[in-house]
């Protein structure tokens, strides 16, 4: 009797297979490291300013932000109307919402090797064994029998080496990438819209110039004829006033093809038709307001374009941690159960249980240098990358310097273009005076109207580039964005925004 109290204990304080199997997976886990290198964000030279800021108000600090929505710094309703339709309709932007859920779900694919995999497979057939199959007296020949089978099986990679969490971080940043790509096609589609838009004013203002200066030239034909009729004055005088008159008025007829094209491109900008858009005119008076610059260093945090590029160096150095871990065995875990009977009404009983666990490890002993190939292709990625962000961030620079320089030289080139306006109204009163008073040919007042005229067309045409200038200014300062709007956590959050979680 104690012999057999003995037995009882000893069966039942046995640990299980399936504690063994999950203790010794639990200690690989806790005793793996992750392989690869530690990612730090690659090194770049900032200028402590920018070279062409010149002698403009530097940014305080509550205004260095233009926020998400930059273009009411312009304070134009029409605009504002415009801008609010590209986040609904651009298809531009549809088309990067889709990539970064696409990214988001890659994410979420690979997450998904944290955990086991468990599977089922149920069967139930019917099966009659041959009469004659050898060997000849076997008690099966001849015998007519179900088979119900309701199996699972569980199947476990330990993450001992770190592959699993360098792919998914790989893939988490790659979706940090595809978020500041969306919001790179975001800030550019806005800016389009803004370009296009005050061209488009641009144009009207030129159009009004230069129909208000048809009829200042159709008064000064009417006075030719009349001093024609008079005896006054030459019919070679009164076809030059002709000839000034209709060829203004087809420059005036001209500007609508350009003004056109531009109120077509905003059109589709906000994801309309053209035939089923008008863009009404309204001639741009107004200069640009001053945009707020901060320091250099700055605009790392500010471009999404320079953060996507950034992302993916972090994205590279993870898949030299996922080519490193090649060189490690594979521990595996797995399991099958279930239960098996030869009727279903006894299928779910104990007795039909079946079960199976195993720990398995799995390496490669010699392949031809292959791994050696992929960790030198995982590091010649990461360089690529690298290279890239840097250009990226040489190339930002550029362009604020570019605008910079273009705003502000166009400033100083308006003040000076006013002036020229100005004094080619004044030649242009004098030479009209001087006709009238019989002291000087109509040839003289023709070549002050043209002069007049073309100044005063640079002066709208500089007034519209001043626009388009600042408008890609705000562009390359990155507009309203800030990097802080990427996703921590872009498997957990629908939106772009910070989410808190954990794997």
């Amino acid at each position: 009797m104690k012999h057999s109290r003995n037995v009882i204990l000893d069966e039942t304080s046995r640990p299980t297979v399936w504690t063994v199997a999950l203790l010794a997976t639990l200690v690989l886990q806790l005793a793996g490291c992750t392989v690869g290198p530690k990612y730090h964000v690659p090194a770049v030279q900032a200028p402590p300013a920018y070279r062409e800021v010149g002698d403009w108000k530097p940014a305080q600090p509550n205004d260095q932000n233009l926020g998400g929505s930059w273009w009411t710094i312009f304070q134009d309703a029409q605009l504002n109307e415009l801008e609010d339709q590209v986040n609904v309709s651009n298809q531009n932007l549809k088309a990067a919402e889709a990539q970064f859920r696409q990214a988001r779900a890659a994410l979420r694919y690979n997450r998904a090797d944290y955990y086991p995999t468990v599977t089922y497979g149920p069967s139930a057939t019917r099966e009659r064994i041959s009469g004659r199959r050898p060997p000849a007296t076997s008690i099966f020949d001849g015998i007519t029998y179900n088979d119900f089978v309701l199996p699972f099986s569980v199947s476990y990679q330990a993450d001992v080496w770190g592959r699993v969490r360098k792919n998914v971080e790989s893939y988490r940043e790659e979706a940090q990438a595809s978020a500041a790509d969306l919001a790179t096609v975001n800030l550019s589609m806005h800016a389009d819209v803004a370009v296009d838009y005050f061209q488009a004013r641009s144009l009207d203002a030129e159009e009004q110039l230069l129909n208000s200066t048809v009829m200042q030239y159709e008064q000064a034909l009417e006075l030719n004829e009349n001093r024609f009729q008079g005896g006054i004055a030459s019919e070679v005088e009164v076809e030059q006033a002709k000839t000034q008159l209709q060829t203004t008025r087809a420059a005036a007829i001209d500007v609508g093809v350009l003004r056109a094209q531009y109120e077509h491109a905003v059109a589709i900008l906000i994801g309309k038709p053209p035939a089923e858009f008008s863009l009404p005119p309204l001639p741009l008076t107004a200069p640009p307001p001053h945009v707020p610059i901060s320091v250099p260093a700055e605009l790392l945090e500010r471009r999404p374009d320079i953060a996507a590029a950034e992302r993916r160096v972090a994205s590279a150095n993870a898949q030299i941690g996922v080519a490193k871990s090649a060189y490690y065995p594979v521990i595996s875990l797995g399991g099958s159960g279930g239960f098996e009977s030869s009727a279903i009404t006894t299928l779910l009983n104990g007795p039909s249980g079946l079960w199976s666990v195993g720990l398995s490890a799995a390496g490669t002993v010699f392949d031809v240098g292959r791994r050696r190939a992929l960790n030198d292709q995982a590091r010649a990625a990461y360089d690529y990358q690298v290279a890239a962000y840097r250009e990226s961030v040489l190339t930002g620079f550029q362009q604020v310097e570019d605008n910079l320089a273009a705003v502000r030289i166009l400033e100083n080139e308006a003040r000076v273009q006013e002036e020229a306006v100005t004094a080619a109204q004044r030649s242009l009163d004098l030479s009209v005076t001087r006709y009238k008073g019989g002291v000087t040919s109509y040839l003289e007042v023709i070549t002050a109207q043209s002069a007049a005229l073309a100044d005063e067309v640079t002066a709208v045409n500089i007034l519209g580039r001043r626009m388009a200038n600042t408008v890609l200014l705000i562009q390359a300062l990155g507009g309203g964005w800030d990097r802080s709007s990427l996703p921590e956590r872009p498997e957990c959050c629908g939106k772009l925004a910070k989410s808190s979680g954990s794997n």
